[in-house]
């Protein structure tokens, strides 16, 4: 019998139209692949069988109305079994951030992002885990344990959207709804061989998001290769009256047709290849360079100056959003409530005992850059560097239509392998920040493996609002290379 499950996110949507499938035997196919695989993956902390059959018997009802009578093509995501990050509010479903201080909260509302994906016909199998708040690079830091990267079960998934990654890669779910704050699509997308995109700021609602870092967090995807991604941007994609920050610039109908980059230009940033970097890394994607190359593109060194700076200033400007988006868990408004005699023992009590290590650090750097006497010398110098960065994306594309780098220096690491060594987690981010502080889009996809058969991942960057050159250089890529087929022996 064939795997439902192996099947891509296009082939799967060909195969509902034409009647061989139905939603229903596509939902059941990877709900029972989940109650296989996820003890050993925890790749979800909530499933939502009962809401995902209805919505697949109201696709296959849909999908049936429409072989009959004809009409408007349907979207692509009717009748495909997706999951979401654990950040994106789902009504009536449990939404916990991967933090205990919202253990028990069930959201009113739908985010945006998720309601769009549901009009459009998608089936939501459940909510994936995240580092606590999408506070992390390897989605440790989640209350609810670890995700183990489906490659290696020992090794982490990248976070903090690692739920979401690990779930695609172990073929639990055709795309899944990742958050990007500073990596935590890309990341994961690398070190699990799948294929992600980072928007751009403003290009999908933030809408029931819950908020980490408000100026640079985005809502993101992540599939097996960009052409199954491109129905799900698709689909969130474009203005929404509920986010004040989202686009009202129209969303470009993108056909991926094409594989001649004739004419397209590419940089490589010659900051982005640093020492220390893992030389079968810097290999891959100096290779997947010469791929481009050979597809047409002109490519050529760059330079963006600020990039040492991006760590440190995101590393002010986001905590010190956080601590402003989290002072609403105060034991009052939302979560559980530990009782104490004063209110104000209550409130140091319930936040001391059910947000995490990591979370306490940022909350605490965050508040330390915004206290009176050091706002101007830390958060204010942080924003006028991070105006410098956005300055050397804007210079660099003056030049160039793609930026071509690394997504991670390493390969995925072991569970634990940074638990105590905050810094070194951090750096693992060092390549992907900066396109967040600059508010750019970008796509991360697989390149090939090192010697321990873990993914490696390249990522192109392009200007803001520029995701339709992104979709088209990377299946370009994917047109000629097979690493995005390749998949975990689970």
């Amino acid at each position: 019998m064939t795997d439902l499950t192996a099947l891509s996110l296009i082939e799967a949507a060909t195969a509902l139209r034409t009647g061989d499938l139905s939603s229903t035997e596509l939902t059941k196919a990877c709900l029972d692949r989940i109650h296989a695989l996820d003890s050993r993956i925890h790749a979800f902390l909530a499933l939502t069988p009962d809401l995902a059959l209805k919505q697949s018997e109201a696709a296959d009802q849909r999908l049936a109305q429409w072989r009959r009578e004809g009409g408007d093509p349907l979207p692509l995501t009717v009748g495909i079994p997706i999951a979401v990050k654990d950040v994106l509010c789902l009504e009536d479903i449990p939404t916990t951030c991967g933090s205990r201080i919202l253990e028990g909260f069930l959201p009113p509302y739908t985010a945006t992002s998720v309601e769009r994906l549901i009009r459009a016909g998608a089936v939501v199998l459940g909510k994936t885990n995240t580092d606590e708040f999408a506070m992390g690079s390897s989605t440790e830091n989640s209350a609810f344990g670890p995700t183990h990267n489906p490659w290696d079960l020992s090794r982490v998934p990248g976070g903090s959207s690692g739920g979401s990654a690990a779930a695609v890669a172990s073929h639990m779910c055709y795309a899944a709804l990742g958050t990007d704050t500073g990596g935590s699509v890309r990341q994961p997308a690398s070190f699990c061989n799948a294929t992600g995109i980072k928007t751009s700021y403003g290009r999908v609602s933030r809408y029931g998001l819950i908020a980490y870092g408000s100026s640079l967090d985005t809502v993101g995807a992540l599939a097996r290769s960009s052409a199954d991604l491109l129905p799900i941007f698709t689909a969130i994609a474009g203005h929404d009256p509920l986010d004040s920050t989202a686009m009202t610039d129209p969303v470009p109908k993108i056909i991926l047709d094409d594989t001649d980059l004739r004419g397209l230009r590419i940089g490589v940033p010659r900051e982005y290849f640093i020492e220390g970097m893992q030389p079968e890394v810097e290999a891959a994607i100096k290779e997947a360079v010469r791929v481009f190359e050979s597809l047409g593109a002109k490519t050529r060194d760059i330079s963006l100056p600020h990039t040492d700076l991006a760590l440190p200033v995101y590393y002010i400007i986001a905590p010190a959003e956080a601590s402003a988006n989290l002072a609403r868990y105060d034991a009052v408004r939302y979560g559980p409530r530990l009782e104490s005699i004063k209110l104000s023992e209550q409130y140091f009590t319930t936040r001391g005992a059910l947000f995490g290590q990591e979370v306490k650090r940022r909350i605490m750097l965050g508040t330390y850059a915004l206290s009176s006497g050091y706002y101007d010398a830390y958060y204010g110098q942080a924003q006028k560097v991070r105006t410098l960065i956005k300055g050397d994306f804007q210079a660099a594309f003056e030049e160039v239509d793609l930026i071509a780098c690394p997504v991670a220096p390493t390969t995925a690491f072991r569970i634990g392998e940074h638990g105590d060594d905050p810094l070194s987690m951090y750096l693992e981010d060092v390549f992907t920040l900066p396109a967040n502080l600059a508010g750019v889009p970008g796509i991360a996809f697989p390149v090939g493996f090192d010697s321990n058969r873990l993914p490696i991942g390249m990522q192109l960057n392009a200007p803001h609002l520029g995701e339709e050159a992104l979709f088209g250089a990377a299946h370009a890529y994917q047109g000629i290379t097979s690493w995005h087929k390749e998949h975990p022996l689970l």
